[in-house]
């Protein structure tokens, strides 16, 4: 027996298209509804007796969903609590309603009246002329369009509670669809215009300020997160545009209240085409090393969603390391795609990728290294690989004492570190003339 009904289970269920569910699921589910209200408010008490108060409100509630990982509701924030009345509605539970704040009637009638409307009038238009439709106020624009575009499509309904009853290929379409308000369709439009807008750098600062810092964006989350989808996958040659939606990424996960976790997996796939993409940019601009000013801003922002997210997503951290090592392992990637595994790969494991997945690997990525700084047109981008390596092999320095025994000096350190990490990186690490580094690097994991 439960104090939540299961006949509000089954309402839920044909609310979302399952037509019957079975009574044995409906009260597992009505148990469990039970258990998590049962425990967002323990944790809505903790935070009230926490805020000295007698009170509960719902600032209360939306805390605890927050510790609770869960995403908050939004749009019951108010500084006055509500107040329930009860109905008894003859025997079993009794109903609970808000009660309605009562008005002086002497009050009502010495109001003053409001503004007589406008009365009703009708006027005609054409709505095409010859095939075209002109331009007037009452014909719908292109924007109106694009506004329509932006609604979500397809079935609505959850297929894991579908499989449960046995509907796995039952489509449902949605009673709801999810419409925003003209403000923040006019909000949306205005952000994409200023970041598309290569000629206003202030106008480009306010609109990411704007993402940063407002905290009335949840809705359109999803909408930024396709949009920068979108922009990524069409527009590879445009370093602008790229360059533009990665920070419009960073914005999004800066702010503080917008909740980011559902939508971590939808941002780090764009993340990493601008991170290991093999052709970024045209070349055109006369700066042809110009993309990585956007992998190195692209890494920096797959480093920042792996420590922000990485608890709410245990297997992102794994899967984000797979991903990229196995691009560096990949000879017939290009040297940007290289650079990218590498920097993130150093990002997100630290020095401990360096020893165990970096290290060990350099010999074998020598010939590739010595292929590309031969041929004049690969040999910058082959220097930017090997800087970002020299920078992190300098992170396994730390923590090492001044003086180790068994390490030479002169050729014979050199030829130690060629071994190990090949003749390119081998000569680098020494030019830096570090004696701490070198011992480190040759006193980690062993000869292949």
């Amino acid at each position: 027996m439960t104090l939540w009904s299961p006949d509000n289970i089954k309402d839920v269920a044909e609310s979302v298209g399952i037509a019957s569910l079975s009574d044995d699921v409906s009260e597992e589910l009505a148990r469990d509804v039970e258990f998590r209200i049962g425990q967002a408010i323990e944790e809505s008490l903790k935070f009230m007796r926490h805020s000295k108060r007698t009170t509960l409100t719902t600032q209360d509630i939306s805390q605890a969903l927050r510790v609770l990982d869960v995403e908050p509701l939004y749009g019951y924030e108010s500084t006055r609590p509500l107040r329930f009345g009860e109905a008894s509605m003859g025997p079993g539970q009794p109903l609970y309603y808000v009660e309605d704040e009562e008005v002086d009637f002497e009050k009502l009638i010495n109001a003053p009246l409001p503004k007589v409307p406008r009365e009703i009038s009708f006027t005609a238009h054409w709505l095409a002329l010859e095939g075209v439709q002109p331009a007037i106020p009452q014909n719908p624009t292109s924007s109106d369009s694009r506004h329509q575009d932006l609604l979500p499509k397809g079935p609505g309904a959850n297929p894991h509670l579908a499989a449960v009853n046995g509907y796995d290929n039952v489509a449902v379409k949605p009673l709801v669809k999810h419409v925003i308000s003209k403000e923040l369709q006019l909000y949306f439009d205005r952000i994409v215009s200023a970041l598309g807008d290569a000629d206003n750098e202030e106008w480009r600062q306010q609109a990411l300020g704007s993402l940063r810092t407002d905290p009335g964006l949840h809705q359109l989350v999803p909408y930024f997160v396709q949009y920068i989808a979108e922009k990524v996958t069409h527009n590879m040659k445009d370093i602008f545009i790229l360059t533009q939606m990665m920070h419009m990424t960073s914005a999004l996960l800066t702010n503080p209240s917008l909740y980011m976790d559902a939508y971590v997996t939808g941002l780090v796939a764009p993340v990493l085409t601008c991170l290991m993409g093999k052709r970024i940019g045209t070349g055109s601009e006369g700066n042809p090393l110009a993309h990585y000013d956007l992998r190195d801003l692209a890494g920096s922002i797959i480093i920042e969603i792996t420590k922000r997210y990485g608890h709410s997503a245990p297997t992102l951290k794994r899967r984000l390391a797979q991903t990229l090592l196995k691009n560096f392992l990949d000879p017939k990637k290009p040297c940007g795609t290289h650079y990218g595994a590498i920097l993130g790969l150093q990002g997100i494991m630290g020095a401990d990728a360096v020893k165990s997945l970096i290290m060990p690997n350099l010999r074998l990525y020598e010939e590739v290294l010595k292929e590309r700084l031969a041929d004049e047109s690969t040999k910058a981008e082959a220097e930017m690989v090997v800087a970002v390596l020299l920078r992190g092999l300098q992170t396994v320095e730390s923590g090492v004492s001044p003086m180790t025994n068994g390490v030479g000096s002169g050729n014979e350190s050199r030829e130690k570190l060629v071994g190990k990490i090949g003749e390119v990186m081998g000569n680098k690490v020494y030019e830096l003339g570090r004696p701490r580094l070198v011992a480190e690097i040759l006193s980690t994991g062993t000869d292949i």
